[in-house]
């Protein structure tokens, strides 16, 4: 990206001539003052600056730092020391603390403070100790197992969305957490999620764009902030740290696949049925690296780092058809011949820096940023052609043409039969379109921080990031092409992209003599969006026969109609006054005012408080506001898609709200969410190395922006305007939707020191949610009876959105280390969700959904889908081999625990109805069974 390049020459000559000269390197020891054992992970701060380092696993480290320097020490499970900079070998010893999560957080305050003593939950990961003991490879899905609320549906069969993993806060969508980096907002995704996945209608930042080599530690604020940061923190906030280390590399290597004994497609009855992999497939690698080198004399670093991940597929079916007998059968999925996840590969670099300017250290350049490219394979949907005949390529009579390589026989070892008059579903034909996306991610940030004479910090900043995702079509056909299309197999789809631009001033003083301490802060913000549809080459859309499918088929190109270039700006400002007003009582109080030249002005406010009621017991609560404005991708996005049943072809747009159908609908301009948070908890040391955490939560969110069902022209209002632009069926983002969530999030953590090598480590993680539909906000236009009100928001889209989360997850890590060894284990329990079918007994367009009875078809009942509470185990080992190279070795998944099916009992021949066109949903704990793992680390 041309931007990212000017950035990144800028951030590199601004270095080389603020670098003038090497720092002086310390070195010291850090040992438990109790056990004398080294402290292994210990932090190591420059006081004055924050840089440092971490221990290694001898305790040992070293760092740039200038005379007369001081240190800040720290570690989880130790009380924090300041210690001044001194010749030699400096020996540092810890004194254990009674907490062992209490650690210093930036993020839900302007003020760093100990998480336990905040007005608001804040929980702290080590993302590089999580991913060590694990085989989930990304950012994503190892926040999924650490965070009580933190929630994401790995997606199959969603088009885009096997590509981006969007994750969630306490069961709201996607774009109602704020993610930032060192404190600075990231840009989102360009995408917005459609078909067949969680959060449909919304985006969302794609927190694997960011290398894991590169993360300090992750703080994730489990509380509104809108007052504090702006639009989307509706949910809470994820504050991505960066590493800061100087003079130590480290590097990583990972290996994991599934080994599915039980429904890899594999071991189906006719295996020939299906696309099918290895008996161990989703191989995945992984490699992370990351160094640091200082700058300057006064304390300057850079750090960069960077990953690679090459993932492939999973293919996963049902092995017994015989459903008259078995009642955990189902028939053969000739609608998604290729279930499973797709392949990623994934590369990204990071770069951290800091230079102070002049030797008063009285201010700081900053910069940090990356890039990332990713690239995704998925299978569509399977074509047969004994069921839809115009979605392949035929002669001018009407007989197939068999591309091999692409088209695959039911039966390999029958002849290839290309009359369509004699093709049934014995000597079946078909082939499963791929989508291949291309995703190109890249990020920088400028800044100069420092101090006024009197005492004032100042931050100013510049941010800017990009997102573009690019699909293409691959093996497939536009079948409209007729025979001329039979060897035209590649596709440019088209795609989007997002730029976003913020520029803040931030300033803060701390009055130490104000009652107890006063930090008062304020600022102010510019960002500038813009979004844009470029689209696919003519054949990826244009039809070029009646009654054969068009274009691109798995994903259609972006046609002229759909190309936009849209942008908006908003400026902010803010305020927040932070006072102690005793030893004992924190009183913390927000507002932010702001203004989008879209859809005008909102303000927010938040007041929390925290009160030590003892030395060890502290109460917290909170009430705020919250607003997210929608997004350009849902103010702006526009697709059309060809579909043929039956031999009839139908268009269906997803209309702008711009766009003159979507005025005749009545849906009106989309304006922003606004949301009502309260939540009341507290934090308890019990013991020494005993802590727990419990907060209660509410938040009411009015207007949220979905995504709607599909009208036709029984709408007389929009029968016009569809029939205008030759369109079928249309489909609309709006405000339709006011939810409230109810939650309760406990911590519990417990380190038991049994002498000096030995320690047993217990973490639980638990969140109960529950999410209300409060009220649907139907245009007049379209509520004329029962169905169209459902076709706006379905009980099935409803369900959808409530399965965001399960009502229940629960979390127990349980780890006894001695000396170099470690064993431990995860156990996570999802709660039951419920889902509802698309209907096989009533697909026009008739609610509820309904199926029949396999054994009575004249009874139809609900289509609903039971998923089941299931507990996961996972088991891994570790080993320290020397104080430079470690290994870890374990599986997840231990006992192939899979979800329950998604049939409805005794209707077992209407299976496959769900999202994904597989035979379980995307739900929270994945379907591709047992994973096994073994990955190693450097550090030297």
């Amino acid at each position: 990206m041309r931007i990212l390049r000017d950035y990144l020459t800028l951030l590199f000559l601004t270095i080389y001539f603020s670098a003038n000269a090497q720092t002086h390197v310390i070195k010291g020891k850090v040992t438990d003052a109790t056990t004398g054992q080294p402290v292994d992970g210990a932090a190591i701060r420059l006081k004055s600056t924050g840089r440092g380092t971490t221990t290694n696993a001898d305790g040992f480290f070293s760092l740039s730092a200038p005379a007369g320097a001081v240190l800040q020490v720290s570690s989880v499970g130790y009380a924090a020391v300041e210690v001044p900079v001194a010749e030699g070998l400096m020996e540092i010893r810890l004194t254990p603390s009674v907490s062992e999560v209490a650690q210093v957080v930036m993020v839900g305050s302007r003020r760093p403070r100990v998480s336990t003593e905040s007005s608001t939950p804040v929980d702290v990961i080590n993302i590089g100790s999580v991913a060590s003991t694990t085989a989930k490879p990304d950012m994503t899905s190892q926040l999924n197992m650490s965070v009580p609320s933190f929630n994401y549906n790995k997606q199959s069969g969603g088009d885009g969305a096997d590509a981006i993993d969007l994750a969630t806060l306490r069961g709201l969508g996607p774009d109602q957490t704020l993610v930032l980096i060192n404190g600075k907002r990231r840009h989102q995704t360009a995408f917005v999620a459609l078909f067949g996945t969680r959060g449909r209608g919304n985006s969302g930042t794609d927190l694997n764009a960011i290398p894991t080599a590169a993360i300090d530690r992750v703080e994730i604020l489990r509380d509104g902030a809108s007052a504090q940061y702006g639009s989307d923190a509706i949910a809470g906030v994820i504050n991505i740290i960066l590493k800061r280390d100087v003079g130590k590399f480290t590097a990583s290597a990972g290996w994991s696949g599934y080994y599915d004994h039980q429904f890899n497609a594999l071991h189906a009855i006719q295996p020939s049925q299906y696309v099918t992999g290895k008996w161990v497939d989703g191989q995945t690698g992984t490699v992370g690296l990351h160094y640091g080198i200082p700058l300057g004399k006064n304390g300057g670093f850079l750090d960069m780092s960077g990953n690679l991940m090459i993932q492939g597929k999973t293919f996963r079916q049902v092995r017994d058809t015989n459903v008259w007998t078995n009642p955990k059968a189902l028939t053969i999925n000739t609608g998604r011949r290729a279930n499973g996840d797709g392949s990623v590969t994934s590369g990204g670099v990071m770069l951290n820096s800091e230079v102070p300017l002049g030797p008063s250290k009285k201010s700081t350049f900053y910069a940090f940023g990356g890039y990332n490219y990713k690239y995704s394979n998925v299978y569509a949907y399977s074509r047969n052609f004994s069921g839809s005949p115009g979605r392949f390529p035929t002669d001018a009579n009407g007989d197939l043409i068999y591309v091999p390589g692409i088209m695959r026989l039911v039966d390999p070892s029958a002849p290839v039969d290309t009359n369509p008059n004699t093709i049934t579903s014995a000597n079946d034909v078909y082939f499963n379109p791929q989508e291949g996306v291309h995703i190109t991610d890249g990020s920088l940030a400028v800044g100069v921080r420092g101090t006024f004479p009197g005492g004032m910090d100042w931050d100013f900043s510049n941010n800017t990031g990009g997102n573009n995702f690019h699909y293409h079509g691959i093996k497939t056909f536009n079948a409209s092409l007729g025979a001329a299309g039979a060897n035209r197999n590649t596709f440019n789809d088209g795609g989007f992209y997002l730029l976003q631009n913020t520029t803040n001033a931030d300033f803060s003083k701390t009055y130490a003599h104000v009652a107890s301490g006063l930090t008062f802060s304020f600022g102010a913000e510019y960002r500038y969006e813009q979004y844009s549809i470029y689209k696919g080459e003519e054949a990826s859309y244009t039809s070029y026969a009646a009654g054969k499918a068009a274009g691109s088929q798995g994903f259609p190109g972006f046609q002229p109609a759909d190309v936009v270039k849209a942008n908006r700006s908003n400026i902010a400002g803010y305020a927040e006054a932070e006072l102690d007003v005793t030893k004992k009582w924190l009183l913390d109080g927000a507002v932010r005012l702001e203004n989008y030249n879209d859809f005008g002005f909102v303000n927010t406010y938040k007041l929390s408080s925290r009160y030590k009621i003892t030395p060890t017991f502290n109460v917290r609560g909170s009430v705020s506001t919250g607003f997210r404005a929608p997004s350009l991708q849902q103010i702006y996005f526009s697709n059309t898609e060809t579909n043929v049943q039956a031999g009839s072809i139908s268009v269906v747009k997803i209309c702008p709200n711009d766009n003159p159908i979507t005025e005749a609908a009545g849906i009106p301009k989309l304006k922003q969410e606004k949301s009502f948070n309260a939540s009341l908890g507290f934090s308890w040391k019990a013991m020494p190395g005993l802590t727990f955490t419990v907060d209660g939560y509410v938040v009411k969110i009015m207007n949220r922006v979905v995504l709607t069902g599909e009208f036709d022209t029984s709408i007389h209002a929009i029968a016009a305007a569809l029939n205008a632009l030759g369109v079928n069926d249309a489909q609309f983002f709006a405000n339709a939707v006011n939810t409230t969530n109810f939650g309760l999030d406990v911590v519990a953590d417990y380190t038991l020191r049994l002498n000096r090598r030995e320690n047993i480590k217990v973490l639980f993680a638990g969140n109960v949610n529950h999410l209300n539909i409060d009220k649907i906000n139907i245009p007049a236009a379209l509520a004329i009876d029962y169905n169209h009100e459902q076709t706006f928001f379905s009980d099935r889209e409803q369900d959808f959105v409530k399965a965001s989360a399960p009502p229940e997850k629960l979390d127990l890590n349980l780890e006894y280390n001695c000396n170099k060894f470690s064993v431990g284990t995860h156990l996570t329990y999802f709660g039951k969700i419920v889902l509802l079918g698309y209907g096989y007994s009533n697909q026009s367009g008739t609610f509820p959904p309904t199926v029949s009875l396999d054994k009575d078809p004249n009874t139809n009942v609900l289509e609903q889908f039971n998923y089941n509470g299931k507990l996961v185990t996972d088991l891994y080992l570790g080993y320290r081999f020397t104080k430079h190279i470690n290994a870890n070795i374990g599986v997840d998944n231990l006992f192939n625990v899979h979800p329950d099916l998604g049939a409805v009992p005794g209707a077992h021949y209407s299976g496959y109805d769900g999202e994904t066109g597989g035979p379980w949903d995307a739900v929270q704990m994945g379907f591709d069974g047992l994973r096994m793992f073994g990955k190693v680390g450097f550090s030297f």
